[in-house]
């Protein structure tokens, strides 16, 4: 099993429009391994210098590939996507390629399920299974002072008793009023120990749409 790759991009695909990802070849000592990688990661590989990239190397009944990350947070992320019910790579490479590893961190801490439903091909059933899965396994080091995001931790403020409901409540609310998801996200950040204080989901949309007001 291939879980990293050093050397030179001998050739690339175009991002097609709507894909969540690309082909690239890879020179690694006169073999060329065909990988897949997200558009951003393409549009920072160079073409003439050593890469290296994190390598999971899935394997089908007849089929394998290798999907590439410049990081190995970005691999853990994929492969922690690749646990939750019915994701399977390329899913998981759309949600990565619409949400960057820090975003989705994010996400799955404060239970946006609106922000998942952007990912082309998720939909709401797919998006509640992912933030389930996920916040039961999955910590991604991510935040800006280098500490842990854990998502299993209990003392998240979206793991008190009734608030992680209350939190997707609010957030469907907001998007039915017509909010934006970067509306909506920053309205449950503002929340804070409220979300944890307060198991009216009433109160706590009057409270998201107030801080937005006040912002």
């Amino acid at each position: 099993m291939i879980g990293s790759l050093h050397g030179i991009v001998i050739d690339r695909e175009p991002v097609l429009e709507r894909a969540a990802g690309a082909e690239i070849i890879v020179d690694v000592a006169g073999v060329g391994y065909r990988v897949t990688v997200t558009a951003a990661t393409l549009s920072r590989l160079p073409a003439d210098e050593p890469v290296l990239l994190h390598i999971h190397h899935h394997f089908w009944e007849a089929d394998q590939k290798l999907f590439g990350f410049r990081t190995r947070t970005e691999r853990v992320a994929f492969e922690g996507l690749l646990g939750a019910h019915k994701v399977g790579p390329n899913l998981a490479l759309a949600v990565l390629a619409t949400h960057p590893v820090e975003q989705l961190a994010r996400i799955l801490a404060e239970d946006d399920l609106a922000a998942l439903c952007e990912v082309p091909g998720v939909g709401k059933k797919t998006a509640q299974q992912i933030l389930v899965d996920l916040r039961s396994t999955l910590v991604l080091p991510v935040l800006e002072d280098g500490t842990a995001i854990d998502l299993t931790a209990a003392g998240a403020i979206d793991s008190e008793p009734g608030s992680s409901g209350n939190l997707v409540d609010v957030r469907e609310a907001m998007a039915n009023l017509g909010y934006s998801s970067e509306e909506i996200r920053r309205a449950v950040a503002a929340l804070g120990e409220e979300a944890a204080d307060t198991t009216d989901s009433g109160q706590l949309l009057k409270l998201a749409i107030l801080s937005l007001a006040s912002g």
